[in-house]
């Protein structure tokens, strides 16, 4: 039997719609979409900032990244997202340091220095975008990730010491010395 050309198939049993497709629903982003979405915001607000010479907006682009991955990633992998913020911003800073020393003369002393004085001017959005991704992520139900993370490890039982740990036997009675010697030729 022939297909004709838009017929149903035996799955569906309506026809699509591309309006009517799906309700539309709130964002999720998966850890990695969250940190993402942190450095995005914090790479193009530092270009921003170094282009139009107002340096606020380097650190409050950060900040407004950390809020919206915080708010838009799904609950099972806040944990994730709560830890990820320094290491964020150090990229952040470093590819746009990179990016605006490119050219410049020196790369290295370029990207050294800059690096080293937008992380000391920086530091304080560092720890209020921090401290915003903490706040968040805790209202948002942080400590029941934690709690399944120590139900698993209390499972796997890394902290408890194995039977089998060490393998000499104390227990046994020591030989004397003299049934203990052997010749040359003989074999234990």
């Amino acid at each position: 039997m022939r297909r004709r050309r838009g017929a149903l198939s035996p799955r569906s049993h309506a026809p699509r719609s591309h309006a009517a497709a799906s309700p539309a629903g709130p964002i999720t982003l998966t850890g990695r979409g969250g940190i993402v979405v942190m450095f995005g915001t914090a790479v193009v607000c530092g270009l921003l900032s170094r282009w139009v010479g107002v340096p606020l907006l380097a650190g409050a682009g950060f900040a407004i990244g950390c809020a919206l991955a915080a708010f838009a990633t799904r609950p099972a992998d806040l944990l994730t997202l709560v830890v990820s913020p320094p290491l964020v911003f150090f990229a952040a800073a470093f590819a746009v340091e990179f990016a605006t020393t490119l050219g410049n003369g020196s790369l290295v002393r370029g990207v050294t220095v800059g690096l080293l004085t937008t992380l000391a001017s920086t530091a304080p959005w560092l720890f209020f975008g921090t401290l915003l991704v903490v706040g968040i992520c805790l209202a948002r139900g942080l400590m029941t990730n934690v709690r399944e993370l120590r139900d698993k490890l209390a499972g796997v039982r890394l902290f408890e010491k194995e039977e089998n740990e060490n393998p000499v036997r104390w227990d046994e009675s020591p030989t004397t010395t003299q049934e203990r010697r052997l010749h040359h030729g003989d074999v234990d």
